[in-house]
Formats: structure tokens, sequence, C-alpha cells
């Protein structure tokens, strides 16, 4: 049987022959974090986009996205804080520029 060279690897192919040796302590930390971000994922986060929409959209009253404005002020309305009565617009000339 030939004696072949010792392989030199360059320092990411030697890093992932450590890595991914079985047992290692990364690997079994990766595959932790992999299954508990998933547990996280598929438990909690689309269950609660899920209710989250349902209460936006089916249940409350007033929808999420929806404010109340001020009412459009007109000329001829008073203004309650001040009293005044809004002036009548300009005409507009009848003309075209």
């Amino acid at each position: 049987r030939p004696v072949l060279p010792q392989r030199r690897l360059g320092p990411i192919a030697a890093f992932w022959e450590r890595f991914l040796q079985p047992g290692g302590f990364w690997r079994q930390k990766v595959f932790n974090a992999y299954q508990t971000s998933g547990f996280i994922l598929v438990r909690v986060l689309i269950p609660a986009w899920f209710l989250h929409y349902y209460v936006k959209y089916h249940v409350s009253k007033k929808p999420y996205g929806i404010t109340s404005s001020n009412p459009a002020i007109f000329p001829g309305d008073r203004i309650l804080e001040t009293g005044e009565i809004v002036p009548p617009l300009a005409d507009e000339p009848s003309e075209h520029h």
C-alpha cells in the first residue's frame, strides 16, 4: 500500500473538517439552536401572528389601521375654538390660462 503525503488543509477546510465530526461540541450547539428556533417559530411566532390577524380583522370593532380625522371645514362654518367664521372662497377666474 503506497504511503501518501499528509493532506494539507486550508483554514476554512480545516474548520469544516473539525466542525462536521460526529459528536463535536459546536455541532451539538448548532443543532440545539436549530431545534429551539424551529420550536419558537412553529409554536410561538406563527400562532401569535394568526391570533393577531384574527383579532385585528375579525374581532375588534374598529380595525387597527383606521383612524378618525377631523371633519372638513367649509365656508360659513364657525371655528369652535376661536369663534371665527370661515370666509367664502375667492372666486375663480372663468378664463382659461
